[in-house]
């Protein structure tokens, strides 16, 4: 389990205290439940994130210990390291909207024919209870050729849920290199 601590002051300088020994702001919430200023070890707070086998994971901040989804993040400019996140409470049985990551796999035919996969969408929107959720959306891009894409529509979803993005987007599709 992800351990934080409790944030007293939610100012600039202290949050650029904390970033500068290592660790990462963050700020909890949910309908109903009262937001939480925390920071975690940036290093511990990768870990966590990169073995997490579910949408949700478990933290502790203070005394409570809590299940929680990744609802945005901020990068630094320069280096690119995550600098503060956004994190929505789990609340059983309470229909909302999670980002659910998408993730491909297999070689697509079209890299034959001088194409690229390019991903368009990275996250798609779904709304319903998180014990409904997929922990990601797993695409075989396989059978892609030249100009082939898998659109919003075109992917399963669990029942009691719901995608919110528009059906015509393209997740992914292999176009002609340049």
């Amino acid at each position: 389990m992800l351990e934080g601590i409790v944030r007293e002051s939610i100012g600039k300088t202290t949050a650029k205290k904390l970033r500068r020994d290592g660790y990462l702001t963050a700020n909890l919430y949910a309908n109903g439940v009262e937001n939480i200023q925390a920071a975690f070890k940036r290093g511990e707070f990768v870990r966590a994130v990169r073995k997490k086998e579910s949408l949700a994971f478990p933290v502790k901040v203070g005394d409570k210990a809590l299940n929680v989804v990744i609802q945005e993040y901020q990068l630094h400019p320069v280096h690119g390291e995550v600098v503060h996140v956004d994190l929505r409470i789990t609340v059983p049985g309470q229909v909302t909207n999670f980002l659910v990551p998408v993730i491909t796999h297999g070689t697509p035919i079209g890299l034959k024919n001088k194409g690229v996969l390019v991903m368009s969408k990275r996250r798609l929107k779904v709304r319903g209870a998180i014990e409904d959720m997929p922990a990601k959306f797993d695409l075989n891009v396989e059978s892609l050729n030249r100009d082939d894409s898998i659109l919003v529509r075109d992917v399963e979803v669990p029942a009691n849920c719901r995608l919110m993005d528009r059906p015509d987007v393209a997740i992914c599709g292999v176009i002609k290199a340049k």
